[in-house]
């Protein structure tokens, strides 16, 4: 189940919530991917030199309130204003390979990325897609600048492999973002008189993007659901009123999801020859389900409304099995449990560079880890199935918790195996045993005894480095006993 999201933010900072717009506040946790399209994001030169050196408000937001629901960033695409975000339940990683970015500018004969796209595309349990996000040119005049400018990003997008493929070679392309068709032909007034009795349909009869549809041969295939909510643009900011400035822009469906599944050979063959064919049933297996296409009024921080929808892809799984399977205990309960084994696939690339990160349930990204181990290929190494690592003290969290391990292929720039949750008991002191640590402190620097007595149980400290007592120090080894 994938759940996009496109929206023109109009330089304006994230709202103080999202959760309504992501739909955590109503989703059934069957949501296994978000795919997010942001256009206008704040990109002054200052702005963007801040977000070269940390994580922008608008990806930092969205892990924020993702990550608490297992979903991770698999990849980000920036590109001055226009920000493409996708994230994954962390159990989907290991199936999502050879994800790759792209980026077309098109503003000022492209030299300019205030207009263009930025794509990401994947092998998904062995079925290709690409995610891309658009921003093309306004006003109403611009509609076959437009479709030349989509044209231009699709011819020029293209992504390694062993054959160099395009945005269109893909079993399945999402095309979003504000693609700027507008309303042909009708004035202001009967385009608000239309939206305020709910009659879409004469609007939609004049919408470029439907018309174009017709004529288009670089839009033959691409689908799109009904369009029964409002026109997107233009608002008042922090209003839900159209446009009441000098300009008086008429209001259009800008926001825009589509959709359009690869026709085989076959397929292709069917067209040729006049003969109806459903495309769906001829893209490998591919099957996609619109579930819903709609706004969300209730954002006004920018002049355009987020739009959402979310879709099931039904498809055989191609690929199954992880490239490299982690093998750990259910519970850590010392420092002498952190280990691992690992078994990796015969057509694996591994590197030097690979490692196994631990990382705490609701992480955000691959760098998000608590510690991580290199997982090199020691010479006895060789013949062995399954290889072992061991964390130290060092990489190992300081309290208890739910944890994960990932192991992250420097080759293919991804996760490509991880762990169930397991859980890392840390030993941890009681009030008790402190204060008698406390007491032996100050009284062994008072009155200088080498031997000072407890009326109580020997007690152990483990997995602890120093202890902190009014700004002394006092250096106990790992699993030492005091008496």
């Amino acid at each position: 189940e994938l759940h996009i999201i496109t929206w023109n933010v109009g330089s304006a900072t994230p709202p103080d919530d999202i959760t309504s717009l992501l739909g955590l506040n109503v989703g059934d946790g069957n949501t296994d991917m978000y795919i997010i399209g942001l256009q206008e994001v704040n990109s002054m030169i200052n702005k963007r030199l801040k977000d070269v050196l940390f994580t922008d408000q608008w990806s930092e937001v969205c892990m924020e309130r993702l990550s608490p629901f297992g979903y991770v960033l698999v990849t980000s695409q920036r590109m001055q204003g226009l920000l493409l975000l996708v994230f994954a339940k962390y159990f989907h990683l290991p199936f999502l390979r050879g994800v790759q970015t792209e980026t077309t500018r098109t503003g000022l004969g492209g030299y300019w990325g205030n207009k263009g796209g930025v794509s990401a595309r994947m092998s998904a349990f062995g079925h290709t897609i690409c995610f891309l996000n658009c921003h093309l040119p306004a006003h109403m005049e611009n509609s076959e600048q437009r479709m030349e400018d989509f044209e231009s990003i699709l011819q020029q997008q293209q992504f390694e492999g062993q054959a160099a493929i395009g945005v269109l070679d893909h079993d399945v392309v999402f095309w979003f973002g504000d693609l700027n068709f507008r309303i042909d032909d009708l004035d202001m007034q009967v385009v608000k008189s239309a939206i305020d009795n709910n009659k879409f349909s004469m609007l939609l009869e004049k919408d470029q993007l439907n018309m174009a549809k017709d004529s288009e041969t670089v839009l033959e295939g691409f689908q799109e659901g009904p369009l029964k909510f409002p026109p997107t643009y233009k608002f008042d900011v922090g209003t839900d009123t159209y446009d009441t400035s000098g300009k008086k822009r008429k209001p259009a469906w800008t926001d825009r999801i589509l959709w359009r599944l690869r026709a085989t050979a076959t397929a292709g063959a069917a067209v040729s020859t006049g003969k109806r064919c459903s495309i769906s049933a001829l893209t490998s297996g591919t099957k996609v389900t619109q579930h819903y296409y709609r706004s969300h009024m209730e954002y006004t921080v920018s002049d355009h409304k987020p739009v959402s929808s979310i879709f099931t892809l039904q498809f055989p799984y191609k690929v199954d099995i992880p490239l490299v399977t982690i093998i750990v205990e259910d519970e850590w309960n010392s420092i002498a449990d952190a280990t691992a084994k690992f078994k990796l696939v015969p057509s694996y690339p591994r590197s030097s560079w690979d490692w196994i990160g631990l990382y705490k349930v609701g992480f955000k990204h691959h760098k998000d880890y608590v510690g991580y181990v290199w997982a090199k290929q020691e010479e006895a190494d060789f013949n062995r199935q399954e290889q072992q690592v061991t964390f130290t003290e060092e990489e190992l969290p300081k309290g208890s918790g739910d944890f994960i391990l990932g192991y992250y292929s420097n080759n293919m720039s991804t996760i490509v195996g991880v762990t169930e949750p397991f859980q890392f008991l840390m030993p941890s002191f009681s009030g008790t045993a402190i204060w008698f640590v406390q007491k032996a402190y100050f009284a062994l620097s008072s009155i200088k005894l080498c031997t000072y007595f407890f009326i109580c149980k020997p007690f152990t400290l483990s997995c602890v480095s120093s202890i902190f007592v009014r700004s002394q120090v006092w250096t106990v080894q790992g699993a030492d006993t005091l008496h």
